[in-house]
């Protein structure tokens, strides 16, 4: 990518940027703490691209998530205001400030817990090894579509719940108003057709949520709509509060480890030579390796909105009261202040505090279970395909379109079983 000295007003769009940004946050961390930027749908805000500088922003009181906290125009920018939150979906976990922030979380925190993620391992293992039977007939397949999606709806129909019998359809609903990014505008065929996605997956979900009700069982829905049961005293939630929850778990939990596994298996197949180490048997190296994936190359790249209460220093630059902000945590995981020879893929990196999972109040809640996933599928991919490859250039992959998200649309590879 060729870039001019001076740093512009707004972020690339080019697919060339989508598929590789790192040089050009480079050059943002390089230049100044913090940069105001501009999109084309109307919103703007301040990038923070160096790791001190995130961690800080990330953790700190003075910043806001609740969006009525951003300037007017702001609020009313188009396109910037997504068809989640125009349905009265978008007030949970990552819109909201304590106390409610704290009651919220503390209402589905413990489902998360160590010893919750048990039943969940087993979950994932037979779950994985049935995905890789049935890729290893063809000898060849998409590891977005045919592994790391129907894995991470599996595991999300496992923790809320959803009867086998209805999976099929929910896991329709939610590819259709998840993964895709149309524009959402009424009179765009993909925007009605994602707008009838979520009609029907949240008619859906009231619907089971009055079912666990009258018949609870083991799992997160069951647990939110019965407070106390089974892990004692918890905050209790409406029915809106809950669906607003069960939405943000999965827009939040979809992507991010579906990209997770891609973003990981890419790396690796790019670099055979840590391919090759990952290959010896350590369970302490995978888990490492893990954790260096996340920060090569984050399925979150940036962070979401927040919002400045007072002026916020931020090095030798001031952002004023009422901005919006976002952290850019691919370059922040790429600062060369924080890690040595950031560019270079090394699972034996040692002492890795990546930002992929946030930081503060607001770190995610499923980073224990996307780890899980994550180690038990590429583990796995790696020991039934020893030589898999790359089916196509890394050049000529496509890149998920989004602001947020970081992950490849489709990532074919070749193997023999």
């Amino acid at each position: 990518m060729t870039l001019s000295d001076s740093v512009p007003d707004s972020l690339p769009t080019s697919a060339d940027f989508v598929a590789d940004p790192h040089a050009f946050y480079a050059i943002l961390r390089s230049r100044r703490p913090a940069h105001f930027v501009r999109f084309d749908n109307g919103l703007y805000g301040w990038l923070i691209t160096r790791y001190d500088d995130a961690r800080l922003v990330l953790a700190d009181p003075r910043l806001s998530k609740d969006p009525r906290n951003a300037p007017q125009d702001w609020q009313e920018a188009g396109r910037g205001k997504p068809l989640e939150d125009r349905s009265g979906l978008g007030t949970h976990l990552l819109t909201l400030d304590p106390p409610d922030h704290t009651r919220m979380r503390s209402a589905v925190s413990g489902f998360f817990l160590r010893h919750r993620l048990t039943a969940m391992q087993r979950v994932i293992e037979r779950t994985v090894d049935a995905l890789i039977d049935q890729l290893a007939p063809a000898a060849e397949g998409d590891l977005i579509a045919q592994f790391a999606v129907p894995l991470q709806m599996t595991v999300i129909c496992e923790i809320l719940g959803i009867p086998p019998a209805h999976r099929q359809d929910f896991g329709r609903w939610c590819d259709d108003v998840v993964s895709s990014r149309p524009d959402d505008s009424s009179e765009s065929h993909d925007g009605q057709a994602r707008a009838e996605a979520l009609r029907n997956l949240m008619g859906y979900i009231g619907g089971i949520i009055e079912e666990k009700r009258r018949h609870p069982g083991e799992d997160l829905i069951s647990t939110l709509v019965n407070p106390g049961e089974p892990d004692g005293e918890q905050a209790e939630l409406t029915d809106h509060e809950i669906t607003s929850l069960i939405f943000l778990l999965l827009v939040a939990g979809y992507e991010t480890t579906i990209n997770l596994i891609g973003n990981g298996m890419l790396a690796l197949l790019r670099h055979p030579d840590q391919l090759a180490l990952l290959r010896r048997p350590s369970e302490s190296l995978l888990e490492q390796a893990i954790e260096e994936l996340l920060r090569y190359d984050s399925p979150v790249e940036i962070s979401t909105w927040r919002f400045t209460r007072q002026p916020l220093p931020i090095g030798e630059t001031v952002i004023p009261a009422g901005q919006p902000v976002l952290v850019v945590l691919s370059a922040a995981n790429r600062d060369p202040r924080a890690f040595p020879d950031p560019d270079r893929l090394d699972i034996q990196r040692p002492g890795i505090t990546h930002l992929s999972f946030g930081h503060g109040a607001h770190y995610c809640l499923g980073a224990m279970l996307a780890r899980l996933e994550g180690r038990i599928a590429i583990s796995a991919l790696i020991r039934r395909f020893p030589d898999m490859r790359l089916a196509v250039h890394p050049d000529r992959l496509e890149w998920r379109s989004s602001l947020t998200i970081r992950g490849p649309v489709r990532l074919p590879v070749r193997f023999v079983a």
